[in-house]
């Protein structure tokens, strides 16, 4: 998303919940539990996207900080001029995924709908 984000000319931003383990950030920022940081390239040196976290250099109201944050802090992704982007679900708030072994009223006998077509 970051690459194709800065490719299409747009810049990207993400939110993290700076309360997540491990988050360094600089806490004058945050607001409400989270912050929305720039990741452009021209805004976040040595910038460093990795499976476990995200660390660059920044200015933040001139002053130079050393950003690192968890990948499992991070709630999502978009572009600052769109708006459009990606949302991490997070947490137990989210149902557990159907395992197929309950069967709901109405269903008991059906047969599935889809046909094959050659």
């Amino acid at each position: 998303m970051h690459e194709w984000m800065g490719d299409n000319g747009h810049t990207p931003h993400v939110v993290i919940d700076a309360a997540a383990d491990g988050v360094t950030v600089p806490t004058g920022h945050v607001k409400d539990g989270k912050i929305i940081l720039n990741i452009s390239h021209s805004a976040a040196h040595n910038l460093k996207l990795t499976n476990s976290g995200v660390s660059f250099r920044a200015r933040f109201s001139g002053v130079p900080f050393d950003v690192w944050v968890p990948t499992s802090s991070v709630m999502g992704i978009y572009a600052k001029e769109t708006g459009q982007g990606m949302i991490f679900s997070h947490g137990t708030e989210q149902p557990e995924p159907p395992d197929g072994s309950e069967s709901t009223e109405g269903s008991k006998g059906a047969r599935a709908h889809l046909t094959v077509v050659k």
